[in-house]
């Protein structure tokens, strides 16, 4: 919505279908409840394929207690994955293996959500047009988390009732009781996050610094969690990490309620402080104070090109600390855990998934799968910077220069594909410091062109975006982020099941070799390269034709 219109309906409210004392809660919660829509089909669908999987994988009580075997008891996948109970039964096997992932996913989009709504709007002045109106900073916020609720609760009742349906399969049998509390458990994180990015939306000067404030606790509470499932004596370190707290929850196998009132305490108090805080100060200012400096920082502002990074730089340092960490963990556990599953029936799942090879390299394949998909919100994220510039208006200022389209775009994505191929790199680089610490005897060379082999695929949802860019912009998060779910979703539920392959060839994951597992295929990943940038080059000239658009 335009500046001015949204300025013409709050001084005309005749005009506006919601209340001006509403008109917040109304707009997050119409946004939000499109995109809790969205993910909670995409939940559903994961819950589903993994059900059903395990149906048609393990149908008889031996196969079930080799599975339990061999991952019950292997303290490396507990600590990167969580504990795997109750693994002889399908609604074991369901929350071990879609838990994790939904509940980081969950966290991810909670802090996104709520920083673009808080921070992200103050960043680019519409915060100022909405509380022109009949309402408060302090209301506001708290009309935005509301808002923001709506969204939660779409998610949390399209997961349960996909999950609900297929538990309806005699061969599943989870009732819908547990479907209901399963459900919850899963969209707590998002609850908890969401609080969480309200907080750092007040802390932090701008959108990304907001942003970054919260996905470092993230990865601190994932850290935390991590070292008590471990296996080190420890456990009671559980109870320090939000992502614990859920795991506590123990839904579909030993459900345990009281872990709720960990979760509910938290996001009451820190949403209360964030409202709090919210009302304390002005537009635009932040609660930490900026480090003030007699001296300007000139770093990078030689060139149009260096400036475009570092106004990127905080978000990407993040990301690569992320996959710095992310490939010396998995380097670390890939030893441990390759021993445990070798010879097991685990090994044939890894098989299925496209990681044909035996221990450490087995794991590694799927370890390398996993930061696939964050080198890709690393070009994801890029992108979505670029278009955050020209839906604020930034890039009229750029262009009155004598800039060209074509030599900004050009630049933004330079960036963006530097950024990625750093973030690929340093896998393979500290993956093999985690190996060599262990003597895993997985090769430096192997591991680095495993990381090299990342990038092919993210070039393809990035060409994608900038495609969508370049003909309807106001589409370019919503494509990008929606191929890269799809991607991840066919590849683990379609490479398990019997899902066809016209439609696994539809996830650029799939045409990605699990390396080191198996060899790198070039040929497939110079296919996706040419497609990644036919579809950048399209989406450059498309973007040179047409007019900026503004939210």
């Amino acid at each position: 919505m335009s500046r001015t219109n949204l300025a013409h309906r709050l001084q005309h409210p005749t005009h506006f279908t919601y209340s001006s004392r509403t008109v917040v809660f109304a707009l997050t919660a119409r946004k939000m409840l499109r995109s809790g829509v969205l993910w909670g089909c995409i939940f559903g669908i994961s819950v589903y394929s993994s059900a059903i999987s395990y149906t048609s994988i393990y149908k008889t009580q031996a196969e079930r207690a080799a599975l339990a075997a061999a991952y019950g008891l292997n303290e490396a996948t507990s600590a990167l994955f969580g504990p795997a109970p109750g693994l002889q039964t399908v609604a074991g096997f369901t929350a071990f293996k879609v838990s994790m992932t939904l509940m980081i996913i969950g966290a991810l989009w909670g802090l996104l959500s709520i920083t673009r709504l808080l921070r992200g709007e103050e960043d680019s002045g519409r915060w100022e047009l909405l509380l022109s109106g009949q309402t408060t900073r302090k209301v506001a916020t708290a009309q935005v988390l509301g808002g923001l609720a709506v969204g939660v609760i779409a998610l949390w009742a399209l997961t349960a009732v996909i999950t609900i349906l297929t538990g309806l399969d005699s061969k599943v049998d989870i009732g819908a009781t547990s479907a209901l509390y399963f459900a919850l458990a899963m969209v707590a994180t998002a609850v908890m996050f969401v609080a969480v990015g309200a907080l750092t939306s007040q802390l932090g000067g701008t959108r990304r610094q907001a942003a970054s404030y919260a996905a470092i606790f993230l990865g601190l509470c994932y850290a935390v969690r991590m070292i008590a499932d471990a296996g080190v004596g420890v456990h009671g370190l559980i109870w320090l990490s939000p992502l614990g707290w859920v795991e506590e929850l123990r839904p579909l196998t030993d459900p345990n309620p009281l872990a709720l009132l960990p979760i509910i305490g938290f996001t009451v108090v820190v949403a209360s402080v964030a409202v709090s805080l919210a009302g304390r100060r002005d537009v635009a200012d932040s609660t930490l104070p900026h480090r003030v400096k007699a001296n300007g920082r000139f770093f990078l502002l030689s060139s149009s090109i260096g400036l475009a990074f570092r106004m990127v730089r905080p978000a990407v340092v993040g990301w690569w600390v992320a996959m710095a960490v992310s490939g010396l963990l998995y380097g670390l556990v890939a030893k441990s855990a390759g021993s445990t599953i070798s010879g097991s029936s685990i090994s044939n799942v890894l098989s299925k998934l496209g990681a044909r090879g035996a221990g450490a390299e087995a794991v590694l394949g799927v370890c390398f799968l996993v930061m696939a998909m964050l080198v890709t919100f690393i070009g994801a994220g890029q992108l979505s910077a670029a278009r955050g510039e020209e839906a604020d208006g930034r890039l009229d200022n750029v262009l009155v220069s004598p800039k060209s389209r074509t030599s900004w775009l050009g630049e933004r994505l330079t960036v963006a594909v530097s950024v990625l191929m750093v973030g690929a790199f340093e896998a393979g680089i500290f993956a093999w410091l985690g190996t060599a610490s262990q003597n895993a005897g997985v090769g430096f060379a192997k591991l680095l062109e495993s990381g090299v082999n990342l990038i092919p695929p993210t070039l393809v949802i990035l060409g994608v975006g900038v495609l969508t860019f370049g003909i309807r912009p106001r589409m370019t998060s919503i494509v990008t982020y929606a191929l890269l779910g799809w991607s991840l979703l066919v590849v683990i539920v379609g490479d398990i099941g019997a899902m066809s392959h016209w439609i696994l060839d539809t996830s650029v994951f799939h045409q990605m070799a699990l390396a080191p597992s198996v060899s790198p295929n070039w040929e497939a990943n110079g296919v996706m390269v040419g497609v990644g940038i036919a579809c950048a080059i399209c989406g450059g000239v498309a973007f040179k034709l047409r007019d900026l658009q503004h939210e």
